[in-house]
């Protein structure tokens, strides 16, 4: 049972208390008040599971055990495609057959169909598939090696995979509470008051935002598909909707309808380089651990990000014998474990520095991204375009937000020349 219908069952008992205490009746307060502890204790150990599934680095929660397993092996989005399409040739009963059970989740009626975000989830760090460069009819040939098939060149998706906390499945806005400043305590002298404080609190809050593309398919593609068209598509939908999400949890502004990502977020942590920027070096990334350290920032799941340009300059960086130093203890970082990606953003600007690229550090742990709804499909087989050519046009969209639980546990360095 979920946290918030625990808490509705609490208001319930503790209304009932209130009108037996209102109306003297003490054996209704007594039999409301042993409920209420029952159920005190099994609040008490849902938070403690709620508690650990936040923690747990790169873990999907759904709570839909059925959308955790059958789907992920049964449901194929190339036949969803074409049975919103109208083109034949396909059992669609077990697409057809999840739909109610997907729009309960999400909470809304899909302008086309919906598309369990589980399938590409345990997809996201994975760069083995994409659309080819002509139109999706070249793929159906005499003899297709299908097995062969070679990717588009891709930015490396690591967000995921360095373990951010992932909510699936959300309905409402989103509010997590956690304590700001604690009380305060102190020495005092026999028969002296203590000083009187109270603690302080916060909020983490995360809100649906929309985010989607438009690409166009032949009907031989649907109609003709095979298992290795079928997870080719699956494949680069995931590829695309995990790109556009860690680029997101990266470096989204937080306004212009994007997430806020760590580089937008207030109160991280930072470590400038130069006036106009400056070779990042060995000592910057122990300022950047020391940065997070000094915060009591969290050990969960720590590592440096950044792009392959800071790569390249890193492995050119040599100690007083002349010996590359590497990525080991006595190393660049430190021996902490770093990732490269170019959704890193390599682009930013200080002082007369241009092109300066972005080092970040931190408990991936604390990153939270949130999904909203499954993916919805629509596929339209009368868009003018498509249409003249026999073709069909599809419309897919995700809803979902990230957000920072604690910003003491990130650190960033902007301004590394490479």
């Amino acid at each position: 049972m979920k946290t918030s219908d625990l808490i509705e069952q609490r208001a319930a008992i503790v209304t009932r208390m209130t009108e037996a205490h209102a109306s003297d009746n003490g054996e209704a307060f007594t039999a409301a008040e042993t409920e209420l502890r029952g159920l005190d204790t099994k609040l008490d150990r849902q938070r403690t599971i709620d508690a650990l599934d936040r923690a747990e680095p790169g873990h999907v929660i759904t709570g839909d055990g059925k959308l955790e397993t059958e789907l992920r092996s049964r449901f194929s989005i190339v036949r969803a495609m074409a049975m919103q399409a109208g083109i034949g040739g396909h059992d669609f009963g077990f697409e057809r057959e999840v739909q109610p059970d997907l729009v309960k989740r999400a909470g809304r009626v899909a302008e086309g169909v919906l598309v369990p975000t589980e399938i590409f989830l345990e997809k996201r760090v994975l760069t083995t598939a994409a659309p080819s460069g002509g139109p999706g009819g070249n793929l159906i040939a005499t003899e297709l090696h299908g097995e062969m098939y070679f990717d588009r060149l891709r930015a490396a998706l690591k967000v995921g995979s360095l373990g951010a906390t992932v909510l699936n499945g959300l309905v409402g806005n989103i509010d997590i509470p956690g304590l700001k400043t604690s009380m305060t305590a102190g020495w005092v002298a026999e028969n002296t008051a203590l000083s009187s404080s109270d603690a302080e609190f916060r909020k983490v809050s995360m809100t649906p935002k929309h985010a989607g593309g438009i690409t166009e398919m032949s009907r031989n593609m649907l109609q003709q598909t095979s298992r290795d068209i079928e997870q080719l598509v699956r494949n680069d939908f995931a590829q695309v909707l995990a790109g556009i999400v860690d680029i997101a949890a990266i470096a989204g502004t937080g306004s212009s309808n994007q997430p806020r990502g760590i580089l937008s977020t207030s109160g991280i942590g930072t470590v400038a380089m130069g006036t106009n920027g400056l070779a990042f070096t060995p000592n910057a990334a122990r300022d950047l651990i020391g940065r997070v350290d000094i915060a009591d920032g969290p050990m969960t799941s720590r590592a440096f990000l950044t792009n392959t340009k800071v790569k390249v300059a890193t492995s050119k960086i040599v100690d007083g014998q002349g010996n590359y130093m590497g990525y080991g203890p006595e190393g660049v970082f430190a021996g902490e474990r770093v990732e490269f990606s170019n959704n890193v953003p390599s682009n930013l600007t200080k002082g007369s520095g241009t092109n300066l690229s972005a080092v970040l550090y931190g408990d991936w742990s604390q990153l939270l991204i949130g999904y909203w709804s499954a993916f919805d499909l629509l596929v339209n087989p009368y868009e003018s375009t498509a249409y003249a050519k026999g073709n069909v046009s599809v419309r897919a969209m995700l809803t979902c937000d990230t957000a920072v639980r604690y910003a003491e546990a990130f650190a960033a360095c902007t301004d590394a020349v490479a």
